[in-house]
């Protein structure tokens, strides 16, 4: 009895033995698998979308600080030709004027005395004319000496050049000769928009002699952005480069054009040179003191750029789901380097010729989260 009881345990414990290894084993993973390989299935294929990866010129560039100016040849400072007392403005900031319209009404003395000047050399003048025909006859019946018919002939030329002198000066002041008054019209010199007024009924304006313009007219059709560049980009901006401008107004639009100008001489207190892209603005949106930005190309160079909707992020990290055969998808990590409108350029983790999920790439974040 006693020499069958140690018999029985140790084959009790041989067979726990066995059993714990059998149990071991069929949990063991199969031979060649990775416990850490990403395999997902998309649990709705016909919103995964995908792309075949291709190399890509991606540019590089350089943002400069830009406002907007008028183009000072097209800007046009209006004072009253003659002095007087203003007695109307017929214009406001921000109006829109065509060219030979009325500005301004003004009670001129200066005009007043043109138009009387005018006047008597007019008279003066009909008076040496008859006088010049007079004497012609009398010549022609020898009734004169020759001496008083060339002395008639001289006063009737002056008396014609006096009366033209005064028509001019009427002329300049912007009048009809023949209708003037005391009253003196400003009209627009051209036409634009009034982008200031300087003076205001009941005020004396001195003619050119003013401190400030009766108002300001620019025509803006065609507009001026200026930007400045560092000294260590000065190789990078070139007249006549591509250039594309984006106002802090409108910051969906973008202007295309070209740089016009770059400065040559260095501003000695910013250290920078002014460049200038001239653009067309015929529905004038584009006002003066605008601030916007203006993009240049720096440099070119081959990547891969994916669609911003393909990388998704969880906190510091950036993956795209990469596909595979039968409709399952791998997860990768990825590097992402610089920003363009809808796409990201990816630095490291994928190569050209890699297809990836553009769309849905969320509903795989889901299914792998859960």
């Amino acid at each position: 009895m006693n020499s069958v009881l140690p018999a029985i345990v140790l084959m009790l414990a041989l067979l726990n033995a066995a059993c714990s290894s059998g149990g071991a084993g069929t949990q063991a993973p199969p031979s060649g698998t990775n416990p850490q390989t990403t395999d997902y299935v998309a649990p709705d294929t016909k919103v995964i979308q995908t792309m075949t990866l291709k190399a890509s010129t991606i540019p590089e560039y350089l943002d400069l600080p830009a406002h907007i100016e008028a183009d000072p040849t097209r800007v046009v400072h209006v004072f009253a030709p003659a002095g007087g007392r203003i007695t109307q403005m017929k214009v406001r900031p921000w109006d829109r004027v065509e060219k030979g319209q009325t500005l301004a009404l003004l009670e001129s003395s200066d005009l007043a005395r043109a138009v009387a000047e005018y006047h008597k050399a007019l008279a003066d003048n009909e008076v040496k004319q008859k006088q010049l025909l007079r004497a012609e006859d009398l010549l022609s019946h020898h009734a004169i000496a020759e001496r008083d018919y060339q002395q008639a002939q001289g006063d009737a030329q002056i008396a014609h050049a006096e009366l033209e002198s005064a028509r001019e000066q009427i002329r300049v002041f912007g009048m009809d000769p023949d209708l003037a008054t005391s009253e003196l019209r400003v009209a627009a010199p051209r036409s634009g928009i009034v982008l200031d007024i300087g003076a205001a009924p009941g005020e004396f304006s001195k003619s050119l002699d003013a401190p400030l313009p009766l108002c300001t007219v620019a025509d803006i059709s065609e507009i001026w952005a200026l930007g400045e560049v560092y000294e260590k980009d000065f190789t990078t901006v070139k007249s006549g480069e591509p250039a594309e401008v984006t106002l802090n107004a409108y910051p969906e639009q973008h202007w295309s054009g070209r740089v016009g100008v770059v400065s040559d001489a260095v501003d000695p207190t910013t250290r920078t040179l002014r460049i200038r892209v001239v653009l067309n603005n015929p529905q004038v949106r584009i006002k003066p003191a605008m601030f916007g930005r203006i993009r240049v190309l720096r440099s070119s160079a081959q990547g891969i750029l994916v669609p911003a909707a393909a990388v998704i992020r969880e906190g510091t990290d950036a993956y795209v789901f990469v596909a595979r055969a039968n409709g399952h998808y791998e997860r990768r990590k990825v590097q992402i380097g610089r920003a363009f409108d809808d796409s990201l350029e990816i630095a490291s983790g994928l190569s050209a010729g890699d297809t990836i999920v553009s769309q849905g790439a969320l509903l795989l974040r889901a299914a792998s989260q859960g």
